[in-house]
C-alpha cells in the first residue's frame, strides 16, 4: 500500500467518524450511517493492509528456512530434509504473492 493510499484511509478514518458523530449528534440518522460506513470501510483497507504485510514477511522468512533447509539437505545427502525445504520454500512464495 503506497503511502497515498494510507493517507486516504487515515482521512476516510476521520471524515467518517466526524461525519457519524455529526449525524447522532444532530439526529441525523441518514448522516451517522454514512459515516460509520466510510469509517469502517477505511478501517477494513487499512487491516488488508496490515494482513499483507505479515503475509509477506511470513513469506521471507520461510524462504531463508526452506532454502537453509535444501542446503542443509544436500550437504548431508539427505533427501527428506531437501524435501521440507522446498515445501518451506514454497510456502514462502505463496505467501509473498498474497
Amino acid at each position: 500500500m503506497s503511502e497515498n493510499a494510507k493517507i486516504s484511509n487515515t482521512y476516510n478514518e476521520a471524515v467518517g467518524t466526524a461525519k457519524e458523530k455529526l449525524g447522532h449528534a444532530t439526529h441525523n440518522q441518514r448522516m451517522a450511517g454514512s459515516g460509520a460506513a466510510q469509517k469502517t470501510d477505511a478501517q477494513i483497507n487499512q487491516q488488508h493492509h496490515k494482513a499483507q504485510t505479515h503475509a509477506h514477511a511470513q513469506g521471507v522468512g520461510n524462504n531463508i528456512q526452506g532454502e537453509t533447509q535444501k542446503a542443509a539437505g544436500t550437504v548431508a545427502n539427505d533427501p527428506s530434509l531437501r524435501a521440507r525445504g522446498q515445501a518451506n520454500d514454497n510456502l514462502g512464495d505463496v505467501q509473498r504473492s498474497y
